[in-house]
């Protein structure tokens, strides 16, 4: 594959993720339509937070309509999140991990929502306006290329099965370096597998629910590493859909820690 093929191909990648992610925002994913295998039409988005480790109770204390069920774990209950902390979830949909780490970190604290789909953008000011939040924002940005934050600005960065769908991973945790403080951390949920794809074997469908653009949990981690990061660490593991295998596929889940 050309250089210039690849990047059409990383473009095509990027719009169907918008589209994907964008019609998730509208319903509400009220057909479970991501993490398949995970859940099924008949559960609700609150039952699929239920499988991938989330408090119930913690859940109760912000706006359900944030709540769509799409990652792959639960990064906020290890990123140990101080009053007065100010915090930057990546990818974060309709508000979930933005409102949860507001609730942690308090009024003195801030807590900054990075999404690239504005469906998702406008639905989670809306939730942000309905709960009363006054110590979140909501940001449009590519986390690729520019993360909408000033350097080295931030103590925590949190996501959930978000960076998967990126086509450049190393490139995205540069960015997440670049805009932490020294000692800052990154505490994130992602899915691995143990066996790559090629670019012209990638379904497109696959890659919106994070299995085609998984990578090895040894190339993972290197990618983090080569960012610049230290003390990179597994929190937690589990095997993706119960040991099923996708495509002939292991997926797993972690939640990774690492420091700036």
């Amino acid at each position: 594959m050309t250089l210039r093929e690849n990047f059409n191909m990383n473009e095509v990648i990027k719009e169907k993720v918008k589209e994907r992610y964008g019609k998730i925002a509208l319903t509400g994913n009220s057909d479970c339509c991501c993490m398949p295998g995970e859940c099924t039409p008949s559960d609700s988005p609150i039952d699929a937070t239920k499988m991938i480790g989330y408090d119930q109770e913690d859940l109760k204390s912000i706006p359900e309509a944030a709540i769509l069920g799409v990652g792959c774990g639960a990064p906020i209950k290890f990123a140990e999140l101080q009053e007065g902390e100010t915090v930057l979830d990546l990818g974060s949909g309709a508000g979930i991990d933005v409102f949860l780490s507001a609730n942690k970190v308090s009024k003195s604290g801030k807590v900054i929502g990075i999404d690239m789909t504005n469906e998702m953008l406008d639905k989670a000011r809306k939730n942000a306006r309905d709960g009363n939040y006054t110590n979140v924002e909501f940001r449009r940005g590519d986390i690729e290329k520019n993360i909408p934050v000033d350097n080295s600005t931030v103590d925590a960065v949190i996501s959930n099965c978000v960076i998967n769908l990126t086509t450049d991973k190393t490139s995205a945790f540069k960015e997440v370096y670049r805009i932490l403080k020294k000692g800052g951390r990154m505490v994130i949920s992602d899915l691995v597998t143990d066996r790559e794809l090629d670019h012209d074997q990638v379904s497109h469908e696959q890659w919106c629910s994070c299995i085609d653009g998984a990578l090895t949990q040894e190339h993972y981690l290197e990618s983090i590493k080569k960012a610049g990061f230290e003390n990179v660490s597994i929190l937690d593991q589990r095997t993706y859909m119960e040991g099923e295998k996708v495509d002939g596929r292991k997926i797993t889940s972690l939640v990774i820690k690492a420091i700036k």
